[in-house]
């Protein structure tokens, strides 16, 4: 079950006391239609079971979103948001490959730990605008970043966005689609490292006499010059991009 957040609760006025019975509505109604969710399935999470958990009437959850498709994006996002707390940063890791592993493992963990949320978190419309959504996905650039400029990857940067965000969902949505009897920890394992072979090679290209990875490093590593003028820097941009696209798949 996905951990609850600390509620925000109002004061009694002029006492400064936290008053629990006056939290927000709205994030009380997103957390029982979260545990909700967690302890009875999507078909559990009706308006009015929600309301009721919640120490609400009906009308309420209209007021505050609209309507169901609207609460349970608000509850996608909470799950975002969730994930988002936690995510661990390290702006310089010993082993980028490491980083990568446990940051792919750290996303496949918390959807087979709330496979409810999860689900949800991936079916509704809300997560091509989820700000918690964004920020996640900027740490993963984060880090495929740094295996540009040491010279690790394989393929460019965005390809290789979608493959590990592609092969961390694909893992978590079939372990679930499984029946328990059929769960080998191995599915996991073998996606993770088929995603590792993927996008990053097994030492930095830099080292090697090939221009490819050299190329890709110094792309990544372009915004932090200036030197060069814009029209230079795009000049640059295409030649880098037309080396870095030789051999990409050897």
């Amino acid at each position: 079950m996905p951990s609850r957040p600390l509620s925000t609760t109002t004061t009694t006025a002029g006492s400064g006391t936290p008053a629990p019975d006056r939290e927000q509505p709205r994030q009380r109604v997103i957390e029982a239609a979260a545990d909700l969710l967690a302890r009875e399935g999507r078909d559990a999470v009706t308006t009015r079971a929600v309301a009721v958990a919640a120490g609400l009437q009906p009308p309420a959850i209209y007021r505050l979103f609209g309507d169901k498709d609207g609460l349970l994006e608000a509850v996608a996002e909470h799950g975002f948001t969730q994930f988002l707390a936690a995510k661990h940063v390290d702006p310089a890791p010993l082993d980028p490959l490491e980083d990568l592993r446990a940051g792919w493992d750290l996303a496949v963990e918390f959807g087979l730990d709330n496979p409810a949320l999860y689900s949800l978190m991936y079916s509704e419309p809300t997560q091509p605008t989820s700000a918690a959504f964004q920020a996640g996905m900027e740490i993963l650039r984060g880090r495929i970043r740094r295996l540009a400029v040491g010279g690790w990857l394989r393929v460019d940067e965005e390809l290789a966005t979608m493959i590990i965000h592609a092969t961390g969902r694909g893992a978590v949505l079939t372990w679930l689609s499984l029946p328990e009897d059929r769960r080998d920890p191995a599915l996991l394992t073998t996606l993770r490292e088929s995603m590792v072979a993927a996008v990053t090679h097994q030492e930095p290209a830099v080292r090697s006499a090939g221009p490819a990875g050299a190329a890709r490093a110094l792309r990544a590593a372009l915004p932090d010059q200036t030197t060069l003028s814009p029209a230079e820097q795009q000049l640059l941009r295409e030649w880098l991009d037309r080396l870095a696209s030789d051999n990409r798949q050897a």
